[in-house]
């Protein structure tokens, strides 16, 4: 039933209520704004993109054995719109969920989930420990060490950005200038000024 539109304050209280874990949380805030970002190059809305990046781990912290099962049966207990609960599960296609991605909005998350992780990693190796003022090959040399980044899962990264119909390139660096909206809130802002 689509009862209501849940706002970004309703999102976040709701992470916050299932999850305290900071890298959690610095994860799902790197998400939403790689999610704006993208919502904005592709014309969408914006908001909805966000809210659901941010609570697309939503039940990741305390039920990790049952990841996107459980944000499922959440935010249908929360009465979520059924496009968001589809679009918020389809991240996991193929790897704990069935949910396909469809929409151009699912197919980024879907893609960025996993990418934000080994961005921020490449981040924090860097002299300066900041997203400000890096560039996708700092990321592109990483890519096939894979004791780095070990839980970036470079498979579905690739496979993500092909069903985006975009040069992985072009998706690491939008992937980078999305997290710099938030550098500071997750961490990222190192020494750079």
């Amino acid at each position: 039933m689509e009862s209501f539109t849940p706002s970004r304050e309703q999102a976040w209280q709701l992470l916050l209520r299932f999850n305290q874990n900071e890298r959690l949380i610095k994860h799902a805030l790197s998400v939403e704004a790689v999610m704006r970002h993208f919502a904005a190059i592709y014309k969408e809305d914006s908001e909805k993109w966000g809210i659901i990046g941010l609570v697309h781990d939503l039940d990741y912290e305390k039920y990790p054995e049952q990841h996107c099962t459980m944000t499922k049966k959440i935010l249908e207990d929360e009465n979520w719109p059924s496009s968001y609960i589809h679009s918020v599960v389809s991240h996991g296609w193929g790897i704990c969920s069935d949910v396909e991605p469809v929409h151009i909005m699912e197919k980024v998350l879907f893609t960025i989930d996993e990418l934000t992780g080994l961005v921020a990693a490449s981040a924090l190796v860097r002299p300066t420990k900041s997203i400000l003022d890096m560039e996708a090959k700092s990321v592109k040399k990483k890519w096939n060490i894979q004791h780095f980044a070990a839980g970036a899962n470079r498979e579905v990264i690739e496979r993500g950005a092909a069903m985006m119909g975009k040069d992985l390139d072009f998706v690491i660096e939008e992937t980078i200038r999305g997290m710099r909206k938030v550098a500071e809130a997750i961490g990222l802002k190192g020494t750079v000024e």
